[in-house]
């Protein structure tokens, strides 16, 4: 139940930067940069968020094994995706299959990798401490 709870807290940490990110990148730099440029401007602040809080995430949880930690960046990723699909359908006319399909092909293959890492971060920086 920790690491659900660990889980949940990564995720909020990531999603409401992403969120509150999303009211600067929509109406101040898609209309000047587009699409593809806004949401790649925007991944170096999200990795910076997402290397801080599962880094915190791992401190404040040092006596947990990878496999909990790979359960919390696991659980932290599916919740990400159920929310980030959410939103999508809550604020469009897009299916979930039709959002993810919609994707710009560069920054949405960003994005995915950006992910990855988000779910293998508390795992990540397991390794570096134990050296």
């Amino acid at each position: 139940m920790r690491d659900l709870s660990q889980a949940i807290t990564y995720f909020s940490i990531v999603f409401a930067a992403g969120f509150a990110l999303a009211f600067i990148r929509i109406p101040f730099l898609v209309p000047h940069y587009g699409v593809r440029t806004a949401e790649l401007m925007e991944m170096p602040v999200m990795l910076l968020v997402i290397g801080l809080s599962s880094r915190w995430i791992q401190q404040r949880n040092p006596h947990l094994s990878s496999t909990h930690l790979l359960a919390i960046g696991g659980n932290a990723f599916l919740l990400m995706i159920v929310a980030e699909l959410g939103v999508a359908v809550a604020t469009s006319d897009l299916s979930p299959a039709s959002y993810v399909l919609a994707k710009d092909p560069v920054s949405g293959a960003v994005y995915f990798l950006n992910l990855v890492f988000f779910a293998l971060a508390p795992w990540l920086w397991s390794l570096r401490s134990r050296v």
